[in-house]
């Protein structure tokens, strides 16, 4: 599908990655965001873009933002936090908002999505790790929801006819101070420049991205995969640790705090301590990385470093 002249609808669009997608798609295409605002800023949505408050909950909702006119979604609206403090609510409302999506699209004839799914479906896996590794047996409910919603996907895309892309992430960083252990480190560090407590041992490892790569990729992926289900790792071939990225932030921050550990493998719950996603599938697509996870994270931290004046936390 080519991403030209089309009317597309960003679910969860006002979020990190939903924005900079909006703004992306909206410069050759009429783009609809719909969000509830509660993670997501309203400024961030492109003026050119028709913006709908609401929760994909909310079935009136869906039917607003999903006409005969919508030629694809792109939907990245969800309680993103694995270590939820209502993890079977956070479950069920996930499952509940990509079910209402797909009835709706179904209703009206609207045949294509793209999804953001996510590495937790693994769980832990030998790495790197292929998208068609098996069996599936993620460790918390954020994944398992994951891979269950890829999984009614799935019987969309093979009893309804409909063409589906789902993204497994890796960790994407960008200029927006958020969730997720590198704006969670600029914050402790401003607040205490000393000390630095990390969670876990510091020696857990992942695959960081940068928004613009991720952004790039997705839509590579939605103009060149064309399978009833065309499922892709986004990440890079290279990982960084915790400690890693406690020394990247130091660095651009200009602070030498010591280290404090909370101890035990895991971050927290759930928390996978070790992830590296084969892109092998999307370098044969014709797609790779700009940079590697070391230079994610600290491009990661200079955008939110510039941005900080800006948020009034790290004023």
């Amino acid at each position: 599908m080519e991403l030209t002249d089309k009317r597309i609808l960003v679910t969860g669009g006002a979020g990190l990655i939903g924005s900079a997608l909006a703004h992306r798609l909206v410069e050759d295409n009429d783009v609809v965001v719909v969000d509830d605002l509660s993670n997501g800023l309203r400024e961030t949505v492109p003026d050119d873009a028709t913006f709908i408050e609401g929760d994909l909950a909310d079935e009136s909702v869906v039917t607003e933002a999903i006409d005969a006119e919508t030629d694809v979604v792109f939907h990245l609206a969800a309680d993103k936090y694995v270590n939820a403090d209502k993890p079977r609510e956070q479950f069920e409302t996930n499952g509940e908002m990509t079910y209402n999506l797909l009835e709706r699209m179904n209703e009206v004839d609207v045949d294509s999505i793209a999804f953001t799914s996510s590495s937790t479906v693994y769980g832990e896996a030998p790495r790197p790790t292929p998208e068609d590794y098996a069996p599936l047996e993620p460790i918390s409910e954020y994944g398992a929801a994951k891979l269950s919603e890829e999984a009614l996907l799935s019987v969309y895309a093979h009893s309804h006819d409909f063409t589906v892309w789902n993204y497994r992430f890796a960790n994407i960083v960008g200029p927006r101070y958020g969730a997720g252990v590198v704006p969670d480190f600029i914050y402790k560090l401003d607040q205490d420049p000393e000390t630095l407590t990390i969670r876990g041992n510091g020696r857990q490892e992942k695959s960081y991205m940068t928004l613009e790569d991720c952004i790039d990729a997705m839509c590579y992926v939605v103009e060149h995969a064309q399978q009833p289900v065309n499922t892709y790792n986004l990440g890079t071939r290279t990982t960084t640790s915790v400690n890693r990225i406690a020394d990247i932030v130091s660095d651009e921050m200009g602070v030498d705090p010591d280290y404090e550990y909370t101890g035990g493998d895991r971050g927290w719950e759930g928390d996978v301590p070790k992830m590296r996603l084969s892109i092998e599938k999307l370098a044969a697509l014709g797609w790779e990385p700009s940079v590697s996870s070391d230079e994610a994270i600290r491009q990661g931290v200079r955008e939110i470093l510039e941005g900080a004046e800006n948020e009034p936390h790290l004023s």
